[in-house]
């Protein structure tokens, strides 16, 4: 929002006022002017929650007072768009750089040193590996990269912060992670920060490839539990970066309501490609990587729902995955299904599916879910409402249909990704709507 207030008024020269809820007004009058916008932005600030609320409730916010300046809100608005700036606000240019912090620590104690790191919000608050020069030394060997090394230039939640292969090298330490898990680690580190945003959103990291086995992954049985190292730590590490290369903390630059508690691990397993198939092809093939090359993906989501029971003859897999479907945003007709591989022969062996895209097809052309639930949804409606207005199909159509009417909001098949996981001892699976992002060569970061 601050963005295109400050091209407005910087390269159009019309005076612009910023109206954010109280829930992160906060944020955009100090964290972002300070290391993102750079310019000062006048804002009005409205009660919160916004989204989902009648049309009096929303009324009375605008018959209310700012609560910034406390002044009647219309008036605050026509205040901030008529007043002339003060000297302060006629400040223009980029936001300077974040501030890097000191290389090392001094010496201190083990219980002084582990209570500074939380309060630096450092950690996950579960206790954490002190990574002495050593130990850095020590996990550096898992790579043949330079420790100064930029992997990126992390700019949101704001400022121009370099990740470099020491700083991801640190966060593997702290979460006690082996040299071995190094070069997934940096691989991973290209996605920090992990998704955040005021909702209660979360990550999935998907591995394939040889590394798998040379790290000690597990892709069977209690893949997605906390029965194994490789796949509880790399996970961690993900968190360790987004908070603190990633600038990611509680009430400046992060503001979930209820948070996600698959941001401990970010759900982090391997795919079972031993047990796909035959002509299932791993995740990272269906993107074009070679079957022997490593590969990390991250997915961002919400929703994650379990099949609860196993499955029966009577009712087979991929219409309950369907049933379960329905209860998906479809947000960018995104959904990923993880899979035991009993349920995964079942659909090729016996139901027909002989590719995870014929699978993916089908459930494009078969789940339905009404207008009224597909527009309830305040995520999809805040993306997808716009793109309606615009004309833009298929959901100007579906912005018009009365609210009983049956939309396949999966309309995009390539947007529905299976995984197989799990050990072969239950025909479960998860339903989720995770929309999972470009692959990342491993091999390239050993």
């Amino acid at each position: 929002m601050s963005r295109h207030a400050r091209t407005l008024e910087q390269q159009f020269k019309i005076p612009t006022v910023c109206v954010a809820g109280s829930n992160i007004v906060g944020y955009a009058t100090g964290y972002d002017f300070l290391y993102t916008n750079g310019s000062p932005i006048r804002y009005i600030a409205l009660p919160f929650p916004v989204a989902g609320q009648p049309k009096s409730v929303h009324r009375q916010y605008i018959e209310g007072k700012d609560l910034l300046s406390g002044k009647q809100t219309m008036q605050a608005i026509v205040d901030a768009l008529s007043k002339p700036l003060t000297e302060n606000e006629k400040v223009k240019g980029p936001a300077p750089e974040a501030k890097p912090e000191a290389r090392l620590l001094p010496p201190d104690t083990e219980e002084n040193l582990q209570r500074l790191f939380k309060e630096k919000d450092w950690t996950d608050y579960a206790p954490v590996i002190l990574p002495t020069e050593k130990r850095v030394a020590r996990m550096l060997q898992g790579t043949s990269h330079k420790p100064d090394e930029i992997i990126k230039i992390v700019t949101w939640p704001g400022g121009a912060r370099p990740l470099t292969v020491e700083k991801a090298a640190i966060c593997a330490v702290m979460a006690g992670a082996k040299p071995e898990y190094l070069p997934i680690i940096l691989a991973l580190a290209t996605s920090v920060p992990f998704g955040n945003s005021t909702t209660s959103m979360a990550n999935m990291i998907v591995v394939n490839g040889p590394i798998r086995k040379e790290a000690g992954m597990n892709p069977r049985g209690h893949a997605l539990g906390p029965y194994n190292d490789a796949n509880a730590v790399i996970g961690r590490t993900f968190t360790l970066m987004s908070k603190t290369a990633g600038g990611l903390h509680n009430r400046v630059t992060a503001w979930s309501s209820l948070g996600n508690n698959l941001q401990y691990n970010n759900l982090c397993f391997a795919e079972n490609e031993e047990e796909l198939p035959a002509g299932w092809d791993p995740l990272h093939v269906q993107m074009g990587f070679k079957p022997l090359e490593s590969v990390v993906t991250v997915g961002v989501g919400w929703s994650y729902i379990s099949s609860v029971g196993s499955v029966q003859h009577l009712y087979p897999p991929h219409k309950l995955i369907r049933d379960y479907m329905k209860s998906l945003s479809a947000q960018g007709s995104s959904a990923t299904i993880l899979m035991d591989p009993t349920v995964a022969a079942l659909l090729k062996n016996v139901h027909g599916f002989n590719t995870k895209q014929m699978l993916a097809q089908w459930l494009s052309q078969n789940v339905e879910k009404t207008a009224e639930s597909y527009w309830g949804n305040a995520v999809v409606a805040s993306i997808s409402a716009s793109l309606a207005l615009q004309g833009l199909e298929p959901y100007a159509t579906w912005k018009k249909l009365p609210e009983e009417a049956l939309i396949k909001p999966f309309n995009q098949p390539q947007g529905i990704q299976i995984v197989v996981v799990g050990g072969k001892t239950q025909s479960t699976w998860f339903a989720t709507d995770f929309r999972l992002g470009r692959g990342v060569l491993i091999d390239s970061w050993k």
